[in-house]
């Protein structure tokens, strides 16, 4: 069954008048998103969206500035992070969602049917994450608009998300005075995301012997073959309930008359428990490991990287507590989850800040299928401006 937001009829409707429905425009949010899609963002090519984006938040009375992540992982433009004065008491809350999008991402075409945004089939809508996107400046507006009462907020719009979580990785956190927030990177809405596995890739470079397939084979050592058979014999797919493992690129030989000597691959591990994410990594490790012995003047080197670490908030903890109490106060309901994925928020939790992962509705994300619907992200934001107004009076 599709989770959703419900509502919650012991809401005293005096009490959620200034959060709950009606007050997101959602032709607005809606309008804002096939705006964000239609501007190619993909990793390290975020230029043109990190300078839209800035102007959003300019107008929304916010102070902008760029980080020098760009320049260190070879890309167009930094994280932009923005300073939303606050209004009203109430520690700084962070609210953080990633710019960049995944291929094919270039010359998106949304098709809008009714309550639904989809691709066209082309490429990937590009929810993934600006439908995060939209929801935040919609809240940010909406207290701008209603006068509603807020802390300081802090906006973070992060690069390179999809190609290992770059732009977290090198934000400037001393920019931040946020300890606390969300971030709007998951396609259930109505859950939100307290755990996440870590995740581990691995690089074999199979190292085999050419010689000319026709004349003299037998003096060749097939390095594509060594790499099969070393795949052939892993794990992979689900592995357990809280890990698992693909094999995602694989590139090697120099034509198609040559035993070829080398073949590149690259694979990754994810796991809730890290002694199980070490088990995995070895198991592939040996399988590459066997596979090169099995053959004489077959060698295999393999790298090992950690990518990020496993998040794992607590179900009471404060910007728990607070995400819970805004559902209520808006109407609807979230239900604390874990999720097979990484995001931003398993690098911010490990930076010093705690934050949990608020779906937004996206589905059939990094596909040419992708769809949202748009009354998904309001109700997202229903719950997001929420949070905002409670964390101003705590």
């Amino acid at each position: 069954m599709r989770p959703s937001l419900s509502t919650d009829s012991r809401v005293d409707a005096r009490r959620a008048i200034p959060y709950g429905r009606g007050v997101i425009q959602r032709a607005r949010v809606e309008r804002l998103f096939l705006e964000l899609v239609r501007i190619d963002s993909l990793s390290r090519r975020e230029g043109r969206i990190a300078e839209r984006l800035e102007h959003e938040l300019r107008a929304l009375g916010a102070t902008v500035e760029r980080d020098d992540a760009g320049e260190r992982v070879g890309g167009e433009t930094g994280n932009v992070i923005g300073h939303v004065p606050g209004t009203a008491g109430g520690e700084p809350l962070l609210l953080c969602a990633h710019m960049d999008t995944v291929e094919p991402g270039t010359g998106v075409t949304a098709l809008v049917e009714g309550d639904i945004i989809r691709s066209d089939g082309t490429t990937v809508l590009g929810g993934d994450d600006k439908s995060g996107v939209a929801i935040i400046l919609e809240c940010v507006r909406v207290c701008r608009e209603r006068g509603i009462a807020h802390p300081p907020l802090e906006i973070v719009f992060t690069i390179c998300e999809e190609v290992g979580l770059l732009g977290a990785k090198h934000l400037d956190v001393g920019r931040l005075r946020a300890r606390r927030g969300l971030v709007f990177d998951s396609d259930a809405v109505g859950f939100v995301f307290t755990r996440a596995p870590g995740a581990n890739h691995l690089t074999a470079v199979v190292r085999g012997r050419a010689a000319h397939a026709g004349m003299a084979p037998e003096r060749g050592v097939n390095a594509i073959r060594v790499a099969a058979e070393a795949i052939a014999a892993m794990q992979l797919g689900r592995i357990d309930a809280e890990t698992t493992a693909n094999v995602g690129l694989i590139s090697g030989g120099r034509a198609l008359n040559i035993v070829p000597d080398e073949v590149s691959v690259r694979a990754e591990a994810r796991s809730h428990d890290p002694a199980r994410l070490a088990a995995q990594i070895e198991h592939m490790r040996a399988c590459f490991e066997a596979a090169a012995a099995r053959h004489a003047g077959a060698r295999v080197e393999i790298v090992v990287e950690r990518s990020y670490d496993p998040m794992h908030v607590a179900d009471d903890a404060p910007i728990m507590r607070l995400l819970l109490a805004a559902a209520e106060r808006a109407g609807h309901t979230v239900t604390p989850a874990g999720m097979g994925g990484g995001c931003d928020a398993n690098v911010l939790n490990r930076r010093g800040l705690e934050v949990v992962n608020l779906g937004t509705g996206m589905q059939e994300i990094h596909t040419t299928n992708e769809w949202l619907r748009v009354s998904d992200m309001v109700a997202a934001a229903e719950v997001t401006l929420a949070a905002i107004a409670l964390a101003a009076e705590q």
